[in-house]
């Protein structure tokens, strides 16, 4: 008998929410079936902000057989053009380019929203998207404040819906492996992991006040973010930099690593959060800093370290097998009490080292964005919690919040241990949300 995919979907939901009761941590064979039962069944998904990472998402939904794109969503119609151009050059099926994300949601017919646009979109967009009746794979960081993360989480249970970070790590097999041998003691008690991004970012200079370009939507651009006038040094990259719509080095690049970091020492909130660093290398608008070192205390003896370096490239490193320094721009190091372990995105895997900081073992593998894909679409389908299930992805995401915050007001910042929120320090505590455009207010 014919079903609908919409019945399939809620169907395999009802069946795996049922497993869940039970107590099942793992996607059973149950699950495994009704997923290749679906193999014929296309998920309709549309995608939002292609100026960038977008792109490449739409491109690799695109890419299998059991997904169709179905709409390319930006407010730069340039944007929209060049991705429309390479889904059709690479024979994808013909999507449908819109300027406002709101006609993807108003579309029965989609399954799911993909959101790449700019940080300050990731909470409020995910928030309507769920509300729709759409599961969400939405880029990193989770969000703009941590009221908005805290918001998402809210929305993703009370509409049931699948809601992925793109913190793809969480899917790369020798990664998974990797945290599996930290658990299992390869290297002993782990009470300290390390983070590092090192870039060669230019200046950004002065802005201007001039006339918004053809082009572009910017009043559709700044959405939930209170308006301000358009200046030629924000659109499309430079709003990483500015506190009002972006979250920083330690947002756009710093979440990869201490989700990682946070994941392997089994962790979830910080007791206490230490920051230190400025701008230091150019003298322009930028407002986060070019240059900053932040430490996150936990119980049990914990700690994570991350270090972002926006203007010089010598960072940290990784030694290789044969004593070479790899992994000069990102890398993670947990170490314990009887070695040390390595992750490497120069081999997709992950390097161990004894107490006398020989290699012992080295494990390389695939990464990209592939697996992680795979699983979002797996856990729409039979209704389970995907590796970088967004509950998962506030709790990274709120460690770069917390260093951003900490910056900003100057002084380490202290954790309630219960409540998880910032304790004693009225001025930190008004930077976990933020002011919105009037009618763009989430709300889970």
């Amino acid at each position: 008998m014919a079903i609908t995919r919409r019945q399939f979907v809620q169907d395999t939901a009802a069946a795996s929410a049922m497993l869940a009761a039970m107590g099942t941590s793992i996607r059973s064979s149950a699950d495994e079936k009704a997923a290749k039962a679906s193999a014929n069944d296309t998920l309709i998904v549309g995608v939002m902000g292609v100026n960038g990472r977008g792109r490449g998402l739409a491109r690799g939904f695109a890419a299998r057989p059991d997904v169709a794109v179905a709409y390319i969503c930006d407010v730069d119609q340039r944007a929209i053009d060049n991705t429309l151009k390479l889904l059709s050059e690479a024979g994808g099926k013909k999507a449908q380019g819109v300027k406002d994300f709101r006609r993807i949601l108003d579309d029965e017919s989609v399954d799911a929203l993909v959101i790449a646009a700019p940080d300050h979109w990731h909470g409020p967009a995910t928030i309507q998207a769920c509300a729709a009746g759409k599961h969400v794979y939405v880029e990193k960081p989770a969000c703009h404040n941590p009221r908005e993360g805290e918001l998402m989480v809210a929305a993703a249970r009370k509409h049931k819906r699948v809601v992925q970070l793109g913190t793809q790590r969480r899917s790369w097999p020798k990664l998974i492996e990797a945290v599996e041998a930290l658990r299992s003691g390869a290297i002993g008690r782990v009470y300290y992991a390390r983070s590092w991004y090192s870039n060669q970012r230019g200046t950004i200079g002065r802005g201007k006040k001039g006339p918004v370009p053809s082009y572009l939507d910017f009043d559709l651009w700044q959405g939930p973010a209170p308006r301000r006038d358009f200046r030629d040094n924000i659109v499309h990259y430079n709003w990483h930099w500015f506190w009002h719509w972006g979250t920083g080095e330690l947002g756009n690049n710093g979440v990869h690593g201490l989700d990682v970091c946070r994941w392997g020492l089994g962790v979830d909130y910080p007791l206490r959060v230490s920051s230190s660093g400025g701008r230091y290398h150019f003298r322009d608008d930028q407002e986060t800093p070019d240059t900053h070192v932040v430490s996150f205390d936990f119980e049990g003896g914990k700690t994570i370290s991350w270090e972002g370096l926006s203007c010089n490239r010598h960072g940290m490193g990784v030694v290789g097998p044969k004593g070479q320094l790899q992994d000069r721009g990102f890398g993670i190091i947990f170490h314990g009490d009887g070695g040390t372990l390595a992750i490497s995105d120069q081999i997709n895997g992950y390097l161990i080292y004894d107490k006398a900081d020989k290699v012992a073992k080295t494990v390389g593998g695939a990464g990209g964005d592939a697996d992680h894909l795979a699983d979002f679409v797996a856990c729409v389908r039979s209704g389970g919690r995907p590796r970088a299930d967004i509950e998962e992805g506030v709790k990274s995401t709120l460690l770069c919040h917390l260093g951003n915050i900490a910056h900003r007001v100057g002084r380490s910042l202290k954790l309630d241990a219960d409540t998880h929120q910032i304790a004693g320090d009225q001025q930190a505590a008004e930077l976990w949300g933020r002011e919105y455009e009037k009618g763009w207010e989430p709300s889970a």
